[in-house]
């Protein structure tokens, strides 16, 4: 039986689309020309009415906001951990990770719950969600998809690849060529995939979620730096304590699976949340304790490398989701400190030598934030 072009996941080239409107035709575009036209009241600008009801203050507008965010956030943790028994600051972090536009990568051991993780966290927020394993053959063209020719249509044309959509699970990245693993960077950075000369935008929001086992080199492909940096934060998830393992056993038949999770947050949430970040305050004190913290690892015996500008943007941004999540529009020296580990420790190297002595990025920035002064109050 015969398969339309556009119920596989078809996107025509736009070369083809001319040349069918005819010779020396300018094309136009049914989306564009169907479009409703849009009119402007013209009492808009007017008073209202003597017998309308009173304006609340936008202050308590915006703090009803804020609560309503902090605590459907908290909703959408609780949600996730129905499904995934784990910390709970991890489930927070990955969540304020999506919440600030960014990419999560994720170092453990295989087992650890990193798949469930991401389901969950797709469901509970009504997002789409996608998973490639990467192995040493695979392709580019598997990852962002391929111009492909259809004979139904006798066209050339884009089918899109596993990574159009809301959360990708690229499992085990570091096990792919670089070649593979750099077929991410366009989707990462610039939210698109560009194939045949044509850009292709990728679904909003969108997240990568990569795992890597540190543990394992044999075989595999270790991330550059550049690519590393791309990650807006990095986690651990680590083994359970005893009591955690002991309720996974205990609820190992009656625990529900992540697809079968409700929709707690949705797209409303999301947008709102995110606007609230790029909107969160951010006092001169704070910015100068942030860029102190930059510095020293910039500087840092210990460190080859130091953290960069877009490092910096990250911790603001990240913090900025903590603070949010928390029902503040400020972000505190403690919010920093939070998300300070997980934004720069895969963005710094490690000194052979002090690597020798089993010194790591992690104690590193823990030693740097021990020593730091800690602006006190006005932060509002």
């Amino acid at each position: 039986m015969a398969t339309s072009a556009e119920g596989a996941g078809i996107v025509p080239h736009p070369r083809d689309t001319l040349a069918a409107d005819g010779d020396g035709g300018a094309a136009t575009s049914a989306s564009v020309k169907d479009l409703p036209v849009r009119t402007v009241d013209p009492d808009i600008t007017g008073l209202p009415p003597a017998s309308a009801a009173p304006v609340e203050p936008a202050a308590l507008v915006e703090a009803d906001i804020r609560a309503g965010l902090a605590s459907t956030f908290d909703d959408v943790v609780a949600n996730v951990r129905r499904a995934y028994v784990g910390k709970d600051g991890t489930v927070r972090l990955a969540l304020c990770c999506l919440m600030a536009e960014g990419h999560l990568l994720v170092e453990d051991h295989p087992g650890v719950g990193k798949t469930t993780l991401a389901k969950a966290l797709a469901r509970s927020l009504g997002l789409t969600f996608g998973r490639v394993q990467f192995t040493a053959d695979l392709l580019p063209a598997d990852v962002t998809g391929a111009m492909v020719f259809d004979r139904d249509s006798g066209r050339i044309s884009f089918r899109p690849g596993p990574v159009f959509t809301n959360i990708l699970l690229a499992d085990e990245l570091n096990r792919a060529s670089p070649k593979a693993q750099s077929a991410l960077l366009e989707s990462m950075e610039e939210h698109q995939v560009s194939a045949d000369g044509v850009s292709h935008p990728l679904p909003h929001p969108f997240m990568v979620i990569a795992t890597q086992n540190p543990y394992d080199a044999a075989g595999t492909f270790p991330l550059p730096h550049s690519q590393r940096d791309r990650f807006l934060l990095r986690l651990s998830l680590g083994y359970p304590d005893r009591a955690a393992e002991d309720e996974l056993l205990a609820t190992a038949l009656t625990r529900p699976t992540p697809d079968s999770l409700p929709g707690v947050g949705g797209a409303q949430f999301l947008s709102t949340f995110a606007g609230a970040v790029q909107r969160a305050h951010v006092a001169p004190e704070v910015r100068g304790y942030v860029l102190d913290l930059i510095g020293e690892t910039r500087s840092h015996p210990d460190l080859t490398v130091g953290a960069s500008p877009r490092a910096t943007l990250s911790v603001l941004r990240a913090a900025g989701a903590v603070a949010v999540s928390t029902g503040r529009d400020y972000v505190t020296p403690d919010d920093v400190k939070l998300v300070a580990e997980p934004a720069l420790g895969h963005r710094v190297v490690v000194h052979p030598a002090a690597e020798l002595a089993g010194i790591t990025a992690s104690t590193t920035i823990e030693e740097i934030l021990s020593r730091l002064v800690v602006p006190v109050g006005g932060f509002r």
